[in-house]
């Protein structure tokens, strides 16, 4: 039972990892005429590391779109960036003491 759940993680992982290289940046979708947006930023953020580490075998691939449209695609990329998947809180849960105060 536990080799097969290995199995199914190992194949999910190989999924996901073919899934999320077919729009990293620099892939050739984007282009002075059609530049990466605001959504494509966020998305971006999301896959940096997963870019950073397929860019090492394809030295055509990047992090960072070239052909953005600056500011909307900047600010969804740092938007991305510094929430990691979830990360960022505008509030945060308050630690209960042993006393219950």
């Amino acid at each position: 039972m536990k080799g097969r759940k290995i199995l199914m993680f190992c194949i999910i992982m190989v999924v996901l990892l073919v899934f999320l290289s077919g729009c990293v940046p620099g892939d050739g979708t984007n282009s002075e005429v059609r530049p990466a947006g605001f959504l494509s930023g966020v998305w971006h953020g999301w896959i940096a590391p997963f870019s950073l580490i397929y860019s090492i075998f394809n030295e055509n691939i990047g992090i960072y779109e070239v052909y953005n449209n600056g500011f909307w695609y900047d600010l969804g990329y740092y938007m991305a960036i510094i929430s990691g998947f979830g990360g960022l809180a505008l509030s945060r849960k308050k630690k209960r003491s042993a006393d219950g105060v």
